[in-house]
């Protein structure tokens, strides 16, 4: 395994971890999350330079890096709801998540087809609003117990931007689903459906 897909591997494995020190209530519990997930996404970030300049890409990292990078925001935002600080409602999640669920799924079928979709314009943009807004998410929670600091006025904000992401992520999914329309009509078996090219997230 090269360097890159190794540092991906490192960030899917940093996961539990993460879930832990957010399900688990101790002093600095959440500034420790914050610290994590943005060593998570330092890692992103370096993945893919590096497998790029080096000329490693493989088809495992072209797979295993969206991947990772799903399974470590879903799990932030599933655990959001729970927080009592935060009270995010669930729906907000179930679409952000569901939006992951679905493009994984179209990526498995792509790949029993022979073909990778690699993560392009959208699917990066999409990312890096979820980044921020899960940072965002962090330093609230870090914040919320800090006597100077009156938090609870922030919390709508918090929201809206949670939001704001979710119908971001909505969006960019649907514009990739059709996009990709032709794999989903060679799944169903229909083999007029017209050429064209793959899309990408």
């Amino acid at each position: 395994m090269n360097l890159p897909n190794k540092l991906t591997l490192a960030r899917l494995l940093a996961t539990p971890l993460f879930v832990v020190l957010l399900s688990v209530s101790f002093t600095g519990n959440y500034t420790a999350a914050l610290v994590l997930f943005l060593l998570a996404m330092i890692t992103d970030f370096f993945d893919g330079l590096l497998a790029r300049s080096r000329g490693e890409i493989t088809v495992a990292g072209k797979l295993l890096d969206p991947l990772a990078d799903k399974i470590l925001i879903s799990s932030a935002f599933i655990i959001f709801v729970g927080l009592d600080e935060l009270r995010l409602p669930a729906w907000l999640a179930i679409i952000i998540v569901s939006r992951e669920f679905a493009i994984t799924g179209l990526r498995l079928v792509a790949a029993g087809q022979g073909k990778i979709i690699p993560a392009g314009r959208w699917g990066k943009h999409k990312t890096l609003s979820q980044v921020f807004t899960v940072c965002a998410v962090l330093v609230y929670l870090c914040l919320y117990y800090d006597s100077r600091v009156e938090m609870a006025e922030y919390r709508p904000l918090v929201l809206l931007l949670v939001g704001i992401t979710a119908a971001f992520t909505l969006t960019s999914g649907c514009y990739y689903l059709i996009r990709n329309s032709r794999i989903l009509s060679d799944l169903a078996g229909n083999p007029e459906s017209p050429p064209g090219k793959e899309g990408r997230e």
